[in-house]
């Protein structure tokens, strides 16, 4: 455990003892925002993007007007906000402070959002940043853009990687991007893209009723921002190779595998899970598994922190020793990180109508959970028994095409979860 700065950082090892020769183990490394008692809410530079395409009509956009509404009531007078919503064109109110009466003009132009076109997301990104840059500078720490869509993007830039590019070049801008999917019709897939590449938070909604909680929980993050510009690095010693970083974008250059995280806020935990591959020397030797580097921005103390640590094994001739010694809380977060694999394949599965094939993999998760609690005990395993059997249940139920789609949502949502991503996926 250690903490060089504003987030504290855990790892450890599904596997201290390791067989003498060629085996793999889970490294385990959570991190966490540290928490500042009577710390001061931090003012926030905002841009809220709202779809109003004409598929929005109705319900989502009464409850995404009502949601924009309240997050208008919770900003304080030092807070900046761009109200921006799209349909095939773009409407905006331009950034401002959030005084009592630009509080009420704010108010105005929300009731004004009417239905309205196709789905230019894009162009909603691009106002909303040009309205986020034009009050960059000021008082606020943070500069934070939430996106809100329900359906996929017909006009405008509309292939994937060149709607990730224009998130990037957001980010780079140094704001960050949260996005919010609303109801079954939405490209879940594209969306949590923006959040991992906008470093911001993803939300998943069936319903439109719950956009209120949504909003309001990305402004508490935006508001008790702790580091940026997060990044976490793998330094693979000889002997060690990467099996794989499950759930995360991760690049490696030479013996540096590259892991991007999300922004943190006060006690926003993030957990990522590697599978490395070992060859361990003779017994009782101490075995170099591998070495850790965190690099941020600490907005508290406003400056940037590296911070270094090593994971070490013991190497062993005895494989009751292996087995004994295993890390059970590890074993447990490497099986959920595997079942989130199996969760990812079963929602694809499902997305093509192949319910046997998704039903297989929630099997398969099954059958980890039950090897998990016999290392670690039942009790560890069992809220994750149990939402394996809701998603088997969710899949059986699953008899019209927008129950399926809603099953998969669920799923991809439950799987980042599983990787770690706790505190970036609402």
């Amino acid at each position: 455990v250690g903490a060089a700065g504003s987030i504290l950082v855990k790892s450890r090892l599904s596997h201290p003892y390791l067989p003498v020769g060629a085996s793999e183990t889970y490294a385990t490394v959570d991190l966490t925002g540290i928490e500042v008692a009577g710390a001061k809410r931090s003012p926030v530079n905002l841009a809220v993007v709202i779809d109003r395409s004409g598929s929005m009509s109705g319900y989502k956009l009464q409850q995404a007007k009502q949601a924009a509404r309240h997050l208008v009531t919770l900003l304080r007078d030092e807070d900046r906000l761009a109200i921006v919503h799209y349909g095939s064109d773009v409407k905006s109110l331009p950034s401002l402070p959030a005084t009592p009466s630009n509080r009420e003009r704010m108010a105005q132009f929300i009731d004004g959002i009417w239905d309205d076109g196709g789905t230019n997301i894009s162009a909603g990104l691009s106002v909303g940043r040009t309205q986020l840059a034009s009050a960059m500078g000021g008082s606020a720490t943070v500069n934070r853009l939430i996106l809100m869509s329900d359906g996929q993007p017909t006009e405008g830039v509309s292939d994937e990687q060149g709607l990730k590019n224009v998130v990037r070049e957001i980010r780079a801008s140094g704001i960050t991007v949260s996005s919010i999917g609303v109801g079954t019709d939405f490209n879940e897939d594209l969306m949590q893209a923006f959040a991992e590449y906008g470093a911001g938070a993803y939300g998943f909604l069936e319903d439109a009723s719950q956009l209120s909680t949504l909003f309001q929980r990305d402004l508490q993050q935006a508001t008790t921002a702790v580091a940026r510009n997060v990044e976490l690095s793998f330094e693979l010693p000889p002997g060690t190779s990467l099996g794989e970083v499950l759930g995360y974008r991760a690049h490696q250059a030479g013996n540096t595998v590259r892991v991007a995280m999300p922004d943190f806020s006060a006690g926003q935990v993030e957990r990522v899970v590697v599978r490395l591959n070992v060859t361990a020397g003779s017994a009782g030797q101490t075995v170099q598994v591998t070495g850790l580097k965190l690099t941020y921005t600490d907005l508290l103390a406003h400056k940037n922190v590296e911070d270094q640590s090593r994971l070490t094994a013991v190497a062993t001739n005895i494989q009751e020793e292996v087995v004994q010694r295993q890390d059970k809380e590890a074993t447990v977060y490497a099986a959920r990180a595997r079942g989130a694999q199996n969760l990812q394949k079963a929602a694809e599965a499902m997305s093509q109508g192949k319910k046997n094939e998704a039903q297989l993999y929630l099997r398969q998760n099954q059958a980890l959970f039950l090897e998990a609690g016999s290392v670690a005990g039942a009790a560890a395993v069992a809220e994750d028994q149990a939402e394996q059997a809701a998603s088997m249940k969710a899949y059986d139920d699953a008899d019209s095409e927008e129950s399926q789609r809603a099953a998969v949502k669920s799923s991809k949502v439950k799987a980042l979860k599983g990787f770690g991503r706790m505190g970036s996926t609402y």
